[in-house]
């Protein structure tokens, strides 16, 4: 079952970039999609994984939310 959460940090989006060079161009195994939000005091996270044994990232503290997910609609994961 599709897995998602979202996930506050208190990063700005020069860090974000410089994390994401690091990461280089690879995407992890199970990560259907990853999208970075400008928001006050930071950026959200919202991650959906193929399913939760699949997420290759356990965020820590601050508190996550998971997402109750029904449908994930992508051109590289069609329903």
């Amino acid at each position: 079952m599709t897995y998602a959460f979202t996930y506050d940090v208190p990063i700005n989006a020069e860090t974000y970039a410089r994390i994401r060079t690091g990461l280089g161009p690879e995407h992890p195994d199970g990560l259907v999609a990853h999208l970075a939000l400008r928001i006050e005091g930071g950026l959200r996270y919202i991650d959906v994984w193929q399913s939760q044994e699949e997420r290759g990232f356990v965020p820590p503290e601050p508190v996550h939310t998971v997402l109750d997910v029904i449908d994930v609609w992508t051109d590289r994961h069609p329903s």
